[in-house]
């Protein structure tokens, strides 16, 4: 099957109008409050590194070492909070969020698997890549190689980005078959995909700037404390936003490419 761009955004589209109170309610939680948390918890990043420049990656690290317990946690409720909004979106069952929620609690430890095995896989594949350019010392075939590892690192991205819906709507949870299961559904399409996801990133990046223009400014004149509150809500409702209609693409593109009857199917690769 090929995909078929507009219509993956229509049925994203139509799932987010159909579902809009609950998204809003589980993107509230699982997005918006541990965003804002970070925001007001965690001493700016930027402030960080232009106060002391030559010494900015160890300030930046400075504050990670001090913050990661929070970095952590919220990762795991936003990896929680993905797979609950797929669960949402796509269970025929028509779960509850109750329901949801257990989706994405017992899709966690999957998830996670998934997403060290990648990160392991992606990591000696690109460092192979990077060791055969630093052997050999030659300028020009580290300048290719840079290139084939960027290439190859987006290639892989979108190879598995159905990976969230493997696993929340096949319910999928060995971390080996979901990857494969996904490389399966983009098969003959990833090119397409690409265009896809690059769409919409370019149109995040430009709604997230006008945003944020407009709201520093106004911020600015309120003062710095009040600034510091009101950039943490705009970026958490932006981010919160961002993600559910993110998830409602994912969920429109794994309908697409797996079909009506993805439960079923994904049965016998269990």
């Amino acid at each position: 099957m090929k995909f078929d761009m507009s219509a993956a955004w229509r049925d994203a589209v139509a799932m987010l109008g159909g579902n809009r109170e609950v998204l809003l309610v589980v993107a509230g939680i699982f997005f918006f409050l541990p965003s804002l948390a970070i925001a007001l918890a965690m001493p700016g990043l930027q402030e960080s590194m232009l106060a002391d420049p030559d010494n900015a990656q160890a300030a930046v690290a400075a504050i990670y070492a001090d913050w990661w317990w929070l970095l952590l946690i919220v990762v795991v409720v936003q990896i929680v909070g993905y797979l609950t909004l797929l669960a949402l979106l796509r269970d025929d069952s028509r779960p509850t969020v109750g329901d949801a929620i257990k989706t994405g609690l017992t899709g966690l430890l999957p998830a996670i698997g998934t997403y060290l095995l990648l990160t392991l896989g992606l990591g000696l594949v690109l460092g192979v890549l990077i060791g055969i350019a630093a052997v050999s010392g030659s300028p020009a075939l580290a300048v290719l190689v840079v290139f084939m590892v960027f290439v190859a690192a987006v290639y892989i991205l979108v190879k598995v980005s159905l990976a969230g819906p493997v696993i929340a709507i096949d319910k999928v949870h060995n971390p080996i078959t979901v990857l494969t299961r996904s490389w399966g559904l983009t098969k003959g399409n990833s090119f397409r995909l690409f265009l896809f996801y690059l769409l919409l990133f370019i149109a995040y990046i430009v709604i997230a700037a006008v945003v944020s223009l407009v709201v520093g400014a106004t911020a600015l004149a309120l003062g710095e404390s009040t600034a510091l509150l009101v950039n943490g809500i705009v970026s958490g409702i932006l981010g919160a936003i961002a993600t559910v209609v993110f998830v409602a693409v994912l969920a429109a593109v794994h309908r697409q490419l797996a079909g009506p009857s993805a439960a079923a199917v994904s049965a016998t690769f269990e």
